[in-house]
């Protein structure tokens, strides 16, 4: 599968979502969407490195399928919002080089 930027998948989607007479949901709605799926993925986790093994009537989903969900929400989240993620993530990162620059130990180079 080839690679794909933010931008093309936020396209993707919003081509997606605009076939579709309901278009994106509220604020409200996607947020409480974007916990559910977050709590499906803490399922996961939980199930993979907690002390809740899943059952064996418990439908096999993996935490890739998971955040998946969680990162088609959010990318719906960002549209229905106007906002590109490329500019949002630039601007986080550029918070954690500035501001954490020094917050962390970091790995020496070796000679």
């Amino acid at each position: 599968m080839e690679e794909r930027s933010l931008k093309e998948r936020q396209q993707e989607v919003d081509a997606y979502i605009s076939q579709f007479k309901e278009g994106y949901f509220s604020p409200l709605a996607m947020l409480a969407r974007m916990t559910e799926e977050l709590g499906e993925l803490a399922r996961e986790v939980n199930h993979y490195y907690g002390e809740k093994p899943k059952k064996d009537s418990e439908d096999e989903r993996s935490m890739e399928q998971e955040m998946g969900d969680l990162f088609f929400v959010l990318i719906c989240f960002a549209n229905s919002l106007n906002i590109n993620l490329d500019k949002a993530l630039d601007i986080v990162m550029e918070k954690f080089n500035t501001r954490d620059a020094d917050r962390w130990t970091r790995i020496e180079e070796e000679s």
